[in-house]
């Protein structure tokens, strides 16, 4: 064989050795961010395969806050013969209810109306007069019509809570109920219960582990219930006003309101793999 010859022998077999090099490296790279990627799935909760041996622990946390807002509702009712009569004047005491909470300092956005509705209203008159043993069994009659209207309010200094209530009582309102006092910024609180609930069940199932002679390994499932017990009466006590007292009774016998302190309370479950 002459030296071109054999030159040309060991080119055709360079370049398959060098394709099957290049397909071994990228066969080579492919598998590295294969793996790379199950290792950062397998950092997440609840990815990848399910695990086969597992313990299941619950946490508690709770916070407990003064509360910073109360809310109640205004019910305006008016009854006349005729549907505009009755809408003429309901919508007079509401305004009048309205501007007198602005002059309070509430402000617009913190008044909503939460129902508006017209109902007849109807006597029934019994027939009186009965032949052969009947008697007929009465009628409907039409009396009129009444508009209802119910406005929610977000009273942002609990302070003056009491003496709102009083006001708006005097103006023309039907009633004044549900009464209670909330905190305007739970999610902040709800998230320092929730990770004190998540420290508790860490610390039970670490205790857990050491007590089975195991090793927690990662989270493969989490879930929270949130619980919030019911705020002490004084706090969310109704309150009903009989609308016939003056105004300057009214003004004397505001009602003291304590807000007491509302607890948020986080339950979690949290499952861990071992092994």
């Amino acid at each position: 064989m002459d030296e071109q010859t054999a030159d040309k022998v060991i080119e055709a077999t360079h370049w398959p050795r060098m394709a099957a090099a290049a397909a071994l490296g990228m066969l080579a790279i492919f598998l590295f961010m294969g793996t790379l990627k199950l290792l950062k799935e397998y950092r997440y909760v609840g990815s990848g395969l399910s695990a086969s041996n597992t313990i299941t622990v619950s946490g508690e946390g709770e916070v407990f806050a003064v509360p910073d807002m109360a809310t109640f509702s205004v019910t305006i009712q008016q009854e006349a013969k005729e549907v505009k009569s009755a809408q003429e004047v309901a919508t007079k005491k509401a305004n009048d209810i309205i501007a007198y909470l602005k002059q309070q300092g509430i402000e617009e956005k913190d008044v909503q109306t939460a129902d508006y509705s017209v109902y007849p209203q109807y006597d029934y008159l019994q027939d009186t007069i009965c032949r052969d043993r009947y008697c007929g069994s009465g009628r409907q009659v039409l009396r009129g019509f009444q508009v209802s209207q119910t406005l929610n309010v977000k009273v942002r200094d609990t302070e003056k809570a009491g003496d709102i209530l009083s006001g708006v009582g005097t103006l023309g309102a039907s009633s004044v109920s549900g009464l209670s006092f909330t905190i305007d910024d739970e999610e902040v609180l709800q998230a320092q219960a929730r990770g004190m609930a998540i420290d508790d069940a860490g610390e039970k199932a670490s205790e857990l582990a050491k007590q089975l002679g195991v090793r927690l390994v990662r989270i493969v499932n989490f879930s929270e219930n949130g619980y919030y017990p019911p705020m002490p009466y004084a706090a969310r006590g109704g309150v009903a006003y009989d609308m016939a007292v003056t105004q300057e009774a009214k003004a004397e016998n505001a009602p003291e309101l304590p807000v007491g302190e509302n607890k948020i309370v986080s339950n979690v479950s949290i499952t861990y793999e071992i092994r």
